[in-house]
């Protein structure tokens, strides 16, 4: 596999010990790895385009028909054993099928609806064989609607199920003349665009107001691992694509932390935006997927000794016993727009607040704080898409992110954001050449005691990973 920060070259014992690092992490009891298909999606750090793709546009072209895996592993194209070509590496779908890596988890997707956790789940729910239920198949498998003979449900989350219908750009582009530009002009999804490839990502990674897109609260009562995502180290997962002087030359130079930035804020509109919908209450009962779990399961006791365990958060102006909004890509967010655009995130964090607040007013006040918060982050996430992030402001962001905002890492979900944001921080630092490559690899063991800090949510001190976290902080520092 491709190491991750190699922009024209070997990134050596880092990028890997990093893909290592958070496997290990994602199959701890986080679980994100554990159903297979929460592993990212199918491009890395492409550039921001200057018109980015509406998700309208982007819901378009995944709709159009689907060949299906096959149509892509001719041997000439994307299905070679070895990587020999000179503009992609040809060898695309041996990547996609790679039992052994997380790069592998799409096409693993739909098998995994056949093992006894996820055949459990669905008896639980009563919705028959999980194989079989729209209410997996649409992340599980491939989402389309029309599908030509032949398309095998069985390849799971498939090519087209991120690069939109074949149908429509296929020839395009297999023509010898092709361009990347002709390919989206056609209907490709443009991936190398964040905003583009964040919307396709959090249909599944998040959720949406699709049939069988959001894992609710019932769905994870009834043993289903909750979400977590970070947009551009999860598609380091799925790296398939050399960042050479070609790929530049037709997509742009990549910046991971614009990736980041941006799938921050485009995460927190995709939450606040189905929230605000049919999806964000259950009878009487909020939908409490939207919730951060551990503001209510927590340990109680009626011993005249017990005390709470939870911590003031200064971000959220809630009442005692209240349910807390999950609030990770907020955090994550407010401290990208302190480093980058302070007046913006003034006003952010003003409409976060209110929004936490008028949660404890009603439905009606809470949707609209998330109507203002949602164009906030928005207004973020389209400055975020013109920065170059350069080396002062990637260290900036990092300290914001381990020490600026450590008295809101109060919960587990948050806590998770953080540490993968400092693992991607670090590898932006080593693609700019701030940091050598020798010299983070030798600061590894500190990203994965933060890691470690993370490991287990049934074991989490907020306090010890703020010291986790703050010390791999201090350590990139040192030497940056």
């Amino acid at each position: 596999m491709a190491d991750k920060m190699s922009a024209g070259g070997g990134m050596g014992v880092f990028g890997r010990r990093r893909r290592v690092s958070f496997q290990a992490f994602v199959s701890s009891a986080l679980a994100l790895a554990i159903l297979a298909f929460l592993c990212a999606l199918s491009a890395r750090n492409g550039h921001a385009a200057m018109h980015p793709a509406p998700a309208s546009r982007v819901e378009e072209d995944l709709r159009g028909e689907h060949l299906g895996v096959a149509s892509c592993a001719s041997s000439t194209c994307h299905g070679r054993q070895e990587p020999t070509g000179a503009i992609v590496r040809q060898d695309e779908v041996a990547r996609w099928q790679d039992e052994t890596s997380a790069a592998g988890a799409h096409s693993r997707a739909w098998r995994v609806l056949g093992q006894a956790r996820a055949q459990a789940i669905a008896e639980r729910l009563g919705i028959g064989d999980p194989q079989r239920s729209a209410q997996c198949l649409s992340c599980h498998a491939d989402p389309a609607p029309v599908h030509a003979a032949g398309f095998r449900i069985a390849d799971g989350v498939g090519c087209e199920a991120c690069h939109g219908g074949g149908a429509r750009w296929i020839a395009s582009h297999a023509a010898t003349s092709a361009t990347h530009a002709r390919n989206v002009a056609a209907g490709m999804v443009p991936l190398d665009d964040p905003q583009a490839r964040a919307a396709v990502c959090l249909d599944c990674h998040l959720g949406s107001d699709a049939p069988g897109q959001f894992v609710d609260h019932r769905i994870m009562a009834a043993g289903h691992p909750r979400l977590s995502f970070e947009l551009d180290l999860f598609s380091t997962l799925e790296q398939h694509w050399n960042e050479d002087a070609d790929y530049v030359a037709r997509k742009g130079r990549p910046s991971p932390v614009r990736f980041w930035a941006i799938g921050q804020a485009d995460a927190l509109v995709r939450a606040l935006t189905v929230y605000s919908g049919p999806r964000g209450s259950e009878g009487a009962f909020p939908e409490f997927a939207f919730f951060d779990c551990h503001t209510c399961h927590r340990r109680i006791g009626d011993e005249a000794g017990f005390r709470p365990s939870a911590l003031a958060n200064p971000g959220r102006p809630i009442a005692i016993g209240m349910p807390a909004f999950q609030d990770e890509n907020i955090i994550m967010l407010s401290a990208a727009a302190r480093v980058l655009a302070p007046e913006q995130a003034a006003r952010f964090d003003g409409d976060a607040r209110a929004f936490h607040a008028a949660l404890g007013q009603g439905r009606p006040q809470a949707i609209g704080a998330a109507a203002r918060l949602r164009t906030s982050a928005a207004a973020l996430a389209a400055g975020f898409a013109q920065h170059r992030f350069d080396r002062g402001e990637t260290l900036a962001i990092l300290h914001a992110v381990a020490v600026g905002a450590a008295a809101r890492y109060t919960d587990y979900q948050a806590s998770v954001q953080a540490v993968m944001a400092i693992d991607t921080l670090l590898s932006a630092l080593v693609k700019q050449g701030a940091i050598q490559v020798r010299q983070a690899a030798a600061i590894r063991a500190d990203i994965d005691h933060a890691y470690r800090a993370v490991h287990d949510p049934n074991d989490y001190h907020a306090l010890d990973f703020r010291a986790a976290l703050s010390h791999a902080a201090d350590a990139v520092r040192g030497i940056a």
